[in-house]
């Protein structure tokens, strides 16, 4: 890359204040929005939005979002389209401590967004930003950071005299450095309203974070030694796909070598779902068989309470950070450890692997034979399945994946928050799925879904939520911002009315316990079930209930429609438990 230096190119402003300088650091790193959600800290912040508006600076464009986790999921499900980071603004501590559950889903998804938060005022008199509203003693912390320091790679507070723009570029090259994830950066109001006291920051040409790097050329090859000695290989990744050219490459070593690949814990499609090397997301009968067992960004490959793979198995691992060091217990073991982007691990594996002379075609053609078999006979299953799913009443998860993969086009973007399994999903293009963090904060499914629509207004965006984690996502809010900025998504609401997930949890740790055997399990009911499909018809969407499995795929396509308009929809699908 070009890393010569130039000016920034910003007219003199005699006007500009700090506030001002911050938003020209945004938009010269290329930030395209910011999901904001303001407060009294605001005000010189919106000072320098009208100042720069007036005289033609270019700024980023800002979003009106109504509560402060809708805004961060909007920023992870951006990301995850668009590979940009985008900017998150709240009010203060109070704003801070909503986004939280967000914040703890980004940095277990490794997803690098600039957090700012407003800082109440810390002058009582003397200054125009002072203090002069009751909240502003309330809302003081003696340390906002510490709210989000577990969950952020780094946390900052401009003070008065410092360069602003530098401190954002400090910000998104950590955040968008490997491992990547979200940064939080707190901003005085009387530092924002003070004048720059330094001259912009000379910017280089180059792009956000540290260049990836490679692994070590004696690691991977090692790799390739086991892979070809191996008899039966089989590789586990969760995100290998997040970058999306790695989906082929997986596909071309898959194949070429025979290699069954599981895709354990998955949040991107990492191999088409038709590959007949792709054996889906369960791990138990194949790792009990394989003597190499090649774990590629992931970082949950199997649970260690149900399965054992093979104890001779060579073990693995590949990944920015195969020890997953943010993590405070994580105790799979590995025989191999290689560092390095797997963006760059990948087409050194594949080289590596056609310079190796210990190739056995014959036992390579016998194992793709074999695993071909099994992803044939587990689709045959699914098939058989979701031939006695079509009539069932209340409706089975496993149709409404069967609906959605009639109504979607190729590039659709599906977007899945305990909503159904990925086995039931025809998914073949890369970059087109999206699903909760390891975090687990319940929620995400709704913002993030509305962020990915932004990064792409040309593809089609369908939501698959649980109603409980509908009810998390702040509907309200999120439905509105769909409506007022035209994100116009589908939203496809599973309401089996309770969380069936702690329903799941306490029947499969105590099956045959008090509560598995009793008429209403404590805590997880969700009755009587609000009408969700009118909660979008009352923000300005389409929304309708369906009870009846052969009326699904029309409705799906009705809202569709609505969705081509401009218009959100939602439809209200009143199932059964998985």
């Amino acid at each position: 890359e070009n890393d010569e230096e130039v000016f920034v190119a910003h007219a003199p402003d005699s006007e500009l204040t700090v506030a001002g300088r911050y938003l020209d650091s945004l938009i010269d790193r290329d930030i395209e929005y910011v999901f904001a959600n303001a407060g009294t800290d605001f005000a010189p912040i919106i000072e320098a939005i009208v100042h720069a508006t007036e005289v033609g600076r270019s700024i980023p464009k800002f979003l009106t979002v109504p509560h402060e986790n809708v805004a961060i999921s909007m920023a992870h499900g951006y990301y995850r389209i668009s590979g940009k980071p985008a900017v998150v603004m709240v009010h203060v501590t109070v704003g801070t401590a909503n986004t939280v559950c967000g914040i703890m889903n980004a940095a277990r998804d490794n997803i690098p967004m600039l957090l700012a938060a407003g800082h109440t005022p810390h002058t009582e008199s003397g200054h125009a930003g002072s203090r002069d509203v009751w909240i502003h003693w309330g809302q003081d912390s003696f340390d906002q950071g510490g709210m989000v320091r577990e969950y952020v790679k780094w946390d900052y507070e401009l003070r008065a005299g410092q360069p602003v723009d530098a401190l954002v570029g400090r910000a998104l090259d950590i955040a968008m450095s490997e491992p990547r994830g979200p940064v939080y950066m707190t901003l005085p109001r009387e530092v924002l309203d003070q004048k720059p006291v330094t001259d912009p920051a000379r910017k280089r040409n180059r792009s956000l974070g540290t260049i990836a790097p490679a692994p070590a050329t004696a690691a991977i090859d090692k790799v390739a030694a086991a892979i070809a000695g191996a008899e039966f290989p089989v590789i586990l990744t969760s995100t290998l796909g997040r970058d999306p050219h790695n989906v082929s490459l997986l596909a071309q070593l898959a194949d070429t070598w025979g290699i069954a690949v599981i895709q354990a814990s998955a949040r991107d499609i990492n191999i088409p779902s038709n590959h007949p090397m792709n054996l889906g997301t369960r791990a138990d009968d194949v790792l009990k068989q394989a003597d190499l067992i090649l774990c590629i960004d992931c970082e949950v490959p199997w649970f260690p309470k149900t399965i054992q793979p093979n104890p001779d198995a060579t073990l693995i691992h590949i990944a920015p950070d195969p020890f997953f060091s943010r993590f405070p217990y994580r105790g799979f073991a590995m025989d191999v450890a290689v560092a390095g982007s797997t963006s760059l691990a990948m087409p050194m594996l594949l080289e590596a692997l056609a310079a190796n002379k210990k190739t056995n075609p014959r036992r390579i053609d016998k194992r793709r034979q074999a695993i071909a078999a099994i992803h044939h006979t587990r689709s045959e299953q699914h098939r058989e399945f979701l031939e006695k799913a079509a009539g069932m009443r209340p409706i089975h998860p496993a149709w409404i994946a069967a609906c959605v993969n009639q109504v979607k086009q190729k590039n659709t973007i599906i977007v899945d928050e305990m909503g159904v399994s990925m086995d039931f999903l025809e998914l073949q293009e890369p970059g087109s799925y999206i699903t909760s963090s390891l975090a687990g904060g319940l929620g995400m499914g709704l913002g993030a879904a509305v962020g990915a629509k932004l990064a792409a207004s040309d593809r089609d965006v369908i939501l698959l939520v649980g109603d409980g984690a509908y009810m998390f996502g702040n509907p309200t809010p999120a439905h509105f911002i769909a409506v007022a900025d035209k994100i116009p998504t589908l939203t496809v609401v599973l309401n089996n009315s309770r969380w069936h997930a702690v329903h799941a949890s306490t029947v499969g740790m105590y099956p045959q316990g008090r509560a598995a055997k009793s008429r209403t399990m404590p805590l997880v009911e969700l009755e009587p079930s609000p009408r969700f499909d009118k909660t979008m018809q009352a923000c300005g969407g389409h929304g309708e209930k369906v009870t009846d499995p052969e009326k699904l795929v029309a409705a799906m396509e009705r809202g569709l429609k609505a969705v081509a308009g401009g218009t959100p929809a939602l439809v209200n699908v009143i199932t059964r438990p998985r």
